[in-house]
């Protein structure tokens, strides 16, 4: 698996965090939590506030800005079903033959300020945001309050398997 990770922040980073490390973590917990059936490319980037708000305005039209953003790469038929997908090459980076599942892109003001505010650590923040962001790049979404419960409850359970609890 590739996990491609840049960091755009552009402040120092106050909160000591292992981010490159609990990225890892997440992700190959995620894949594996799915039973995703292919080696996987994932992208992710850490900025600021400012800077997620012009990305979320540019992509989204959304004039704000957010704690994560997740750009899927893949349609799917189903939420975290992988069936038929060796028939779509456009998925495959054609020189790792690795599932391309999209880019993340997260504000690392965000990640301190809801660790704050709900009361937790700045890891299990970042860690949530990366867990909830890799359900969305498998196809889970939280517009209906069905897709919302059954997203929370896989990303408690990511969480809880790395034993990445609220602290």
């Amino acid at each position: 698996m590739n996990i491609y990770i840049e960091n755009e922040y552009d402040k120092e980073m106050k909160e000591r965090l292992d981010y490159e490390k609990l990225i890892e973590e997440v992700v190959n917990e995620a894949v594996d939590y799915v039973k995703c059936p292919y080696e996987c490319e994932v992208n992710v980037t850490i900025v600021t506030n400012e800077r997620i708000h012009e990305i979320n305005n540019e992509f989204r039209g959304i004039d704000k800005e957010t704690d994560v953003l997740s750009f899927p790469m893949i349609d799917y038929d189903k939420p975290g079903d992988f069936t038929g997908f060796d028939e779509i090459d456009d998925y495959f980076d054609l020189d790792t033959g690795e599932l391309i599942l999209g880019d993340i892109v997260i504000s690392y003001d965000r990640v301190i300020s809801q660790a704050h505010e709900f009361n937790h650590s700045v890891r299990r923040e970042f860690a949530f945001l990366v867990a909830h962001s890799m359900l969305h790049l498998f196809g889970y979404d939280h517009m209906e309050e069905d897709e919302r419960v059954e997203m929370e409850r896989k990303q408690n359970d990511i969480l809880i398997n790395l034993g990445i609890t609220r602290e």
